[in-house]
């Protein structure tokens, strides 16, 4: 419960800092969204277009653990990870913090679920990462992307709102509640894992064993197995 109350915190707070700023209404705001969305980056500072594309990265990650814990949820999945594609934690948050901690699965995997499951997305999710970051690097200009930070309000939601993803995929029982799904039984991992930023998550994503299909169906709310302590 405490791990809820922290999350809405964080989702409380940012939802007030982001109507406090108020980037929509700022001329340039338009503009710069336009040609991120285009792929119109010639003449941004790479560190822009790269933060804009790992926040694409970043709801992948947690698709990769919430379609499978969205079978024991009473609610889907869809509409929490389509609106963290756009507004990154502020559609985010809401899904972690109301799920409920399971760490069971249920059914067979359809062929969205599956390609979530593999390795090979979260070495194509590493590698992407990897590329965006060299490109970020090699090409742009951090003095300038440090004053685009303080001075356009686009750039420095979108900074923070990776800085959240990076912060809230620690507190959450949802990755817990995946390696316990799998059984995947590692404690010191565990927490390097969801301790590093962004690369401990994808890391957890190449080297985690596959979901178990089962045809049993799935229990109701009453009879479900009572998650440990250590994942509340």
């Amino acid at each position: 419960m405490a791990r809820k109350w922290i999350l809405a915190a964080i989702w409380l707070s940012f939802v007030g800092y982001t109507l406090w700023l108020a980037p929509l209404d700022r001329s340039y705001t338009w503009s710069l969204a336009r040609k991120l969305l285009t792929l119109q980056w010639n003449d941004l500072n790479a560190y822009i277009p790269a933060i804009f594309s790992l926040m694409g990265i970043w709801p992948m990650i947690y698709a990769c653990m919430m379609f499978a814990d969205g079978r024991s949820q009473n609610f889907r999945v869809w509409p929490y990870f389509i609106g963290a594609n756009f507004t990154g934690v502020l559609c985010l948050l809401p899904y972690l913090i109301v799920r409920q901690p399971n760490a069971q699965f249920y059914g067979s995997k359809d062929k969205w679920l599956a390609m979530l499951d593999r390795r090979s997305t979260g070495i194509v999710l590493l590698l992407s990462t990897i590329g965006i970051f060299a490109y970020a690097l090699i090409a742009g200009d951090w003095s300038d992307y440090v004053a685009q930070f303080q001075t356009r309000h686009f750039v420095h939601l979108i900074s923070i709102d990776f800085l959240l993803m990076c912060l809230t995929f620690p507190i959450t029982t949802l990755w817990q509640n995946d390696m316990a799904r799998r059984g995947f039984h590692h404690p010191k991992l565990a927490w390097e894992i969801a301790t590093i930023p962004l690369f401990g998550p994808l890391y957890y994503l190449c080297i985690r064993p596959p979901l178990r299909e089962n045809s049993a169906s799935q229990p109701t709310q009453a009879t479900q197995r009572p998650i440990s302590s250590a994942n509340r």
